[in-house]
């Protein structure tokens, strides 16, 4: 035995017990389930029953009209069957940019419409709708959407979405006290419908670069998340209002530009261990047009899809059909292309056995991560890696 008293532990139990709580309260670990690979923006005036078995038509018949396909050969069957049977994952039905300014009238209308269109069926498994911004000549507008949308979804309904699936989109966010006050929003919501306390839940936009670094020098997404109490579930980085407003010409503004890279590595920084998922922004080169035009948008697009999983960020924006093949072939060709070398250095560690690489607990953990993503996604199955998936998420 040493020469420490006992009492040394206990003061110490007595002086970080409660830096101990806060740390788990802030950083309670990744969110469990299925993280959607793309959010689909979609004007709400245009969201109508089986939206997304009509995107996959029409991005299968991109595929057919433009070969050849924008991918190896041996993705084909693979991105063909996700194309025919579950082609949107996440889709955002868009009240703001996307769908502009209308008059009060005709975007009730449209908020009633795209609850109707959601009881019957929209095919996508997670969704939600991106409200105006809570700044001063927004404000109003973005708070009567939400309530007659979510009016017209609930009125009569014997159930209410699952709160895993259904998400709000909070854009142009550039303070905490926003964060603030649609938390305050929210339980008014509940409040009103009889909903059961923290179902619902938000995303926050970051494309000001307030919302990246404040006037104190401090870095934003953290003091975004902290003020969220727990509601915020997500992160989505906008390209173009972002590279706009850091005065990026309009030519060079892209999802791989610096001052994108900066925005989203302070992102990422801010919600590790949060349980805040981030999802990077859309590029709008679209592949349209003649055969040249689509294929060139289709290189893009897969290029900036992979590279934002080799960063990381595991789920972007898609804005037209025609990017769904590149989307899910590049997801699918990134964890296929790492799964064996995960798989190898992953029972190595578990067996003790001696490699070339000395992994420790922290990259056995997120080695146990990427597979699980690769088989939440589809890129594989169970029998391709050895491991259940809950064996992984008990890692």
């Amino acid at each position: 035995m040493g020469r420490l008293p006992a009492s040394v532990a206990a003061e110490l139990d007595q002086r970080l017990g409660p830096v101990d709580a806060e740390l788990r309260r802030r950083y309670p670990g990744e969110r469990g389930g299925r993280q959607p690979v793309h959010t689909v923006y979609v004007p709400a005036d245009r969201c109508e029953a089986g939206l997304a078995a009509r995107w996959g038509v029409a991005a299968l018949a991109a595929l057919r009209d433009h070969p050849p396909l924008p991918y190896p050969d041996e993705l084909h069957e693979r991105v063909a069957a996700k194309l025919r049977t579950e082609p949107i994952e996440d889709l955002r039905i868009d009240f703001e940019d996307g769908y502009g300014v209308r008059d009060d009238e005709i975007e009730d209308a449209a908020a009633r419409a795209a609850a109707g269109a959601w009881r019957v069926g929209l095919g996508a498994p997670f969704a939600g709708l991106r409200i105006k911004s809570l700044t001063g000549p927004d404000r109003r507008r973005a708070v009567r959407t939400l309530d007659v949308f979510l009016d017209a979804l609930l009125d009569g309904a014997t159930e209410v979405p699952p709160s895993e699936t259904f998400v709000v989109t909070v854009p142009k966010v550039s303070v905490p006290e926003q964060v603030a006050a649609m938390v305050l929003l929210c339980e008014r919501v509940e409040a009103a419908y009889g909903l059961p306390a923290g179902w619902l839940r938000f995303e926050v936009q970051i494309e000001t670069p307030a919302a990246v670094l404040g006037p104190a020098g401090l870095a934003t997404p953290a003091r975004l998340i902290g003020a969220a109490q727990g509601r915020c579930v997500g992160l989505h980085y906008g390209t173009y209002d972002y590279g706009t407003a850091c005065g990026v010409a309009a030519a060079q503004q892209s999802l791989a530009h610096p001052v994108a890279d900066f925005a989203k590595a302070v992102m990422q920084v801010a919600a590790a261990g949060t349980g805040v998922r981030l999802s990077d922004g859309s590029t709008n080169v679209l592949p349209v047009g003649d055969t040249a035009a689509v294929q060139a948008g289709w290189a893009l697009h897969a290029g900036l899809v992979r590279r934002s999983l080799e960063r990381g960020f595991y789920q972007g924006w898609d804005l037209h059909p025609a990017q769904l093949p590149t989307r899910f072939a590049g997801t699918y060709g990134f964890f296929r292309d790492g799964r064996a070398a995960a798989v190898d250095r992953l029972r190595a560690y578990l067996d003790r056995r001696s490699t070339g690489i000395l992994d420790e607990p922290a990259t056995a953990r997120a080695l146990a991560g990427f597979l699980l993503r690769g088989l939440d996604c589809g890129a594989f199955g169970e029998a391709e890696v050895g491991f259940d998936r809950a064996g992984l998420a008990a890692m």
